[in-house]
């Protein structure tokens, strides 16, 4: 009983950051299920796809309903991504046969990589000299630019579960221009559909955590609405360069291990 209550706190802390900051949830669950847990890198990593998508299918949902999601942009970066999952997985379950327990050490090293590159992405945003392309202009020929990232993305959740939000968010930002909202809606909407397949994928691997994410779900669906009031009073800019911060510390001590 211990055990659960510790992982539905770590599940409402998760939800507070989230909705505080607005990060994605497997950056900041990630680390914490590893490191703090102790959880083994590849249940850690099943288990967090799962949470991920569960968590995202109502914001999904009220964008979906305010029509704040470009579903051409979405089918685009859903053309690269779910494929890209595919391999990520796949080269997973090699690696898995290849090494055995082995492959838990690579996925430490991999998953101290992200914490190194997503924060730094996070904390120095690329930025583009060339006027993006409106989503109402949108062609057949931008699928190939916005496919590719959406491949890039989804081979890393395939690989390690984060990435689905932060780094396309992070990468569409200067090709695309558009209203925030729509942007963002778009995005949670692309990485339901990618978390889900993901998952499943997973759970075929046998590598998704039941228990752990019943336990994470209760205590993160209270955690995320509290973090949405406090982001009206808390200086969430300042969290959320300190999280980046601390995650990048955490990264380069797991390399330098």
């Amino acid at each position: 009983m211990h055990a659960i209550l510790v992982k539905a706190a770590i599940g409402a802390l998760v939800g507070v950051l989230v909705g505080l900051t607005g990060m994605g949830s497997g950056v900041l669950l990630l680390p914490v299920l590893i490191f703090g847990l102790g959880v083994p890198p590849i249940i850690a990593i099943g288990s967090d796809a799962a949470f991920s998508a569960l968590t995202k299918l109502g914001a999904g949902f009220l964008h979906w309903r305010n029509g704040t999601v470009n579903w051409k942009l979405t089918q685009f970066l859903a053309l690269g991504s779910v494929p890209g999952a595919l391999g990520g997985v796949l080269l997973l379950s090699h690696l898995r046969t290849a090494y055995g327990s082995e492959v838990n050490n690579i996925l430490r090293s991999v998953v101290g990589l992200l914490l190194v590159c997503i924060p730094l992405l996070l904390l120095f945003p690329v930025t583009s000299k060339q006027p993006g392309i409106k989503v109402v202009e949108l062609t057949r020929k931008s699928w190939i630019g916005i496919s590719l990232i959406g491949l890039f993305a989804g081979f890393l959740v395939g690989m390690s579960s984060v990435g689905s939000g932060t780094i396309i968010l992070v990468m569409l930002v200067p090709l695309i221009k558009c209203q925030p909202s729509i942007l963002v809606g778009t995005d949670i909407v692309h990485a339901v559909i990618l978390t889900s397949f993901t998952s499943f994928l997973y759970m075929r691997l046998g590598t998704v955590d039941f228990t752990l994410l019943l336990a994470l779900l209760f205590g993160s669906i209270p955690g995320a609405l509290l973090g949405v009031r406090l982001s009206t009073i808390l200086p969430s800019q300042w969290l959320k360069r300190v999280l980046c911060v601390t995650l990048l510390i955490t990264g380069v001590r797991i390399l330098w291990v």
